[in-house]
């Protein structure tokens, strides 16, 4: 991944080049490796580079053979071999990049071509084969990625796109995240969806509701996953696995090792193809090779890392975890002084006040830290599994299938603002890439797809085995998918595959959540938290916590356009849950622990 700053419709591109450029420079911790700038009549793209496929070749922005067609492009194109290969008409490839592809497929295609993407990503180009020149932009289906879209009064025929939030603040006057799965056309100055899956109108009321009734396929959940993890795997530089012992990462990480043995036997491939090359002439870079594995670069081991409070659940079931599937681990262990101390920081980056996302994100954004400084650019992630199958412990409480399955799509729909957020975000700060399997494409549609009648859980004495033994518990279609290989060797011990659900700011210690709050009770006074309505009439704090975040951030972006830009989780009061997002505010958190035991 990297980050993108574009501006369209300026009357004197040459002047506003180095304030297109300072904007940029902002963001300069997302691409580390290089800097690029294309400045046409009306139009500037600027790019920061963080090298992981066509390392030597793939520096942006990117531009035609004939000069007119603009690429700026964050993100990763797992499908790029295919689509070289897939062309109507021959293109010459200048690079090995895996984005690349998407001027020809512009070509062939316009902007119809986002449909054909397999990846994370968000990207402005530019069309100067016309007249007036033409902007495209677009945003990964769920938004695995982050993209900004502003606009500037004083400028009124201007558009602006930038990564982060930070690039924009200082030129635009209003701004807003642009929407996952959509595409921005100047022609019209149109904004349409192009991402339409079959599960996509599940939360609507009514009977225009799409509610699946499709069984659970455990073996097609399997195979969907792990070709999700294989796919993920494209690098040109060493990657790991982000591996907190909780269910969703561990089961990233089985899967992940298993592909890592098969890594050297592809090499091996590669190292006897390009000595067939060597002696017939030199291969062109038009993405043939060995297939989707063409650009692998991995340790003897796949390297894991995870993060925690001294004696924290997390560390302690990494690993466990880690010792099982052979991985080298490292552990890192912070302080909640360490924590406390980084949260503007944390805050800056995230760009966002919500208390859930600053909770999970500052671990992460130490933890990020350290890998970087082993070398390591990319590893991968589990976010998202909860919103898929109802993970969350209040899920619980959903009173019908169609409840439930409602209340998943909105999740899904929303891990932009969350999730996808802190993800991306946290790694991003220092420079590292996390990819999310679990997001696939082909993976959503079958995941989406079951039955929420086979996704529904009860908890403490109310839960139910299978015939296996196995509890009913939450995720228990996935947890089952895994339970047995089909080589015979389980993809992970019972106590982690079967293993409670616990939020990742809970299970990095406890002691870090209720550290934030007595920091809090201690900078906010009991007068200035009565008088949060009046400071904050909109979408005031309900917390000192949520209050102390909240002036944080206000302190970093000052102004209602950058505050507006934030969205906050609000649990379900419906569903029985407390104001504060914690896993163990649920009640049922306890009596499931006592249940297990």
């Amino acid at each position: 991944m990297c980050g993108i700053v574009a501006a369209h419709g300026l009357e004197n591109t040459a002047a506003d080049r180095p304030r297109l450029i300072a904007c940029a420079k902002k963001i300069r911790h997302r691409g580390p490796d290089w800097s690029g700038c294309y400045c046409g009549k009306q139009t500037i793209l600027a790019h920061e580079r963080l090298a992981i496929v066509g390392v030597d070749t793939g520096a942006q922005p990117l531009v035609s053979n004939d000069g007119k067609i603009i690429l700026a492009v964050n993100g990763e194109i797992y499908n790029h071999v295919k689509l070289r290969q897939s062309l109507k008409k021959p293109y010459k490839f200048k690079t090995h990049s895996d984005c690349e592809p998407i001027i020809p497929l512009y070509m062939e295609y316009d902007k119809n071509l986002c449909s054909l993407l397999d990846g994370m990503f968000s990207f402005v180009l530019l069309d100067e084969s016309v007249t007036p020149s033409r902007v495209i932009a677009a945003r990964d289906p769920i938004g695995i990625t982050t993209l900004y879209q502003g606009w500037n009064s004083k400028r009124p025929n201007a558009v602006y796109f930038a990564s982060e939030l930070k690039a924009l603040v200082d030129e635009c006057d209003k701004i807003i995240s642009f929407p996952p799965g959509h595409v921005y056309d100047s022609r019209d100055n149109s904004t349409t969806r192009y991402y339409q899956p079959s599960w996509w109108d599940g939360d609507l009321e009514g009977p225009e509701a799409v509610i699946p009734t499709q069984p659970a396929d455990l073996t097609l959940l399997r195979e969907a996953l792990e070709e999700a993890v294989r796919k993920r795997l494209m690098s040109e530089v060493p990657y790991g696995v982000l591996l907190s012992g909780g269910l969703d990462s561990s089961l990233i990480a089985a899967i992940a090792a298993r592909e890592t043995d098969k890594v050297a036997q592809i090499q091996a491939e590669l190292r006897r193809k390009k000595l067939q090359e060597a002696q017939s002439g030199p291969a062109s870079p038009s993405g043939n090779g060995v297939g989707e594995y063409e650009t692998i670069t991995a340790w003897p081991q796949l390297h894991s890392f995870s993060i925690g409070l001294e004696n924290s659940p997390d560390l302690l079931a990494a690993r466990k975890a880690a010792h099982y599937l052979g991985t080298v681990h490292h552990e890192y262990v912070f302080t909640v002084q360490e924590g406390l101390d980084a949260i503007p920081d944390v805050i800056y980056h995230l760009e966002t006040y919500d208390v859930t996302t600053v909770r999970a994100s500052t671990p992460m954004y130490l933890l990020s830290r350290k890998i970087k400084a082993m070398g390591v650019k990319m590893v991968l992630s589990g976010e998202g599994s909860d919103e898929i199958f109802g993970g969350y412990l209040y899920f619980h409480a959903a009173p019908d299938a169609k409840s439930f399955h409602q209340e998943c799509v909105r999740r899904v729909k929303n891990l932009h603002t969350a999730d996808c957020l802190r993800a991306n975000k946290s790694t991003m700060a220092w420079g590292l890439e996390a990819r999310v399997p679990f997001l696939d494409k082909a993976f959503l549609e079958v995941a989406m797809n079951v039955d929420p009648k086979e996704k529904m859980f009860n908890k403490g004495s109310a839960q139910e085995v299978d015939a296996d033994g196995c509890p009913k518990m939450e995720k228990y279609i996935i947890r089952k998918a895994f339970d047995c290989a089909p080589d015979g060797k389980p993809y992970l011990p019972r106590s982690i595959l079967w293993r409670q659900k616990e939020q990742f700011s809970d299970g990095v210690g406890y002691s870090w959540i209720d550290g934030m709050k007595d920091q809090a009770a201690s900078v906010v006074s009991d007068e200035a938290f009565a008088r949060r309505a009046e400071r904050w009439p909109e979408d005031a704090p309900d917390t000192k916590e949520a209050y102390y975040i909240r002036e944080i951030f206000d302190g970093l972006f000052p102004s209602e356009t950058a505050a507006k830009t934030a969205v906050r989780w609000i649990p379900r009061g419906d569903w029985g849950c407390a104001s504060d997002p914690s896993g163990r505010s649920v009640s049922i958190h306890n009596a499931a622990y006592e249940a297990s035991t």
